[in-house]
């Protein structure tokens, strides 16, 4: 079982990580998986992911107060809205610019609904 929630585990850092350098996979979710595989199985691993930057930036508030900042969550959303922005401006198929609009829509409503919205000194 040990192996099998290690591999899950970096799985979900690789997931993680491409998030978050691509806005339209998400990165805290797949976080959130690894380090609870890694939490189980491996003490090394576990210690290694909560020390990086990327875990600290997207994961670490979430996870310890269930929600981001006012600044994060526009930050968040920035980089979102550029990077699907330019491909709203790149494809040339109507439903598929309605499709990425429905989407940044639903981001959006969720992020500001169900996330909560922690105080600035967080």
């Amino acid at each position: 079982m040990k192996f099998v929630l290690i591999s899950i585990g970096i799985l979900a850092t690789i997931l993680g990580f491409v998030g978050a350098v691509l806005p339209l996979l998400p990165t805290t979710p797949f976080l959130l998986l690894a380090v609870i595989c890694f939490a189980k199985s491996s003490d090394r691993f576990h210690r290694w992911l909560v020390r990086t930057k990327i875990y600290k930036s997207y994961v670490e508030d979430f996870q310890k107060y269930k929600g981001y900042t006012l600044k994060k969550k526009f930050q968040l959303l920035i980089s979102l809205y550029i990077v699907v922005g330019f491909s709203i401006w790149m494809v040339d198929h109507f439903y598929i610019r309605l499709g990425l609009c429905f989407m940044l829509f639903c981001q959006t409503v969720v992020l500001f609904t169900f996330v909560k919205t922690l105080p600035s000194e967080k």
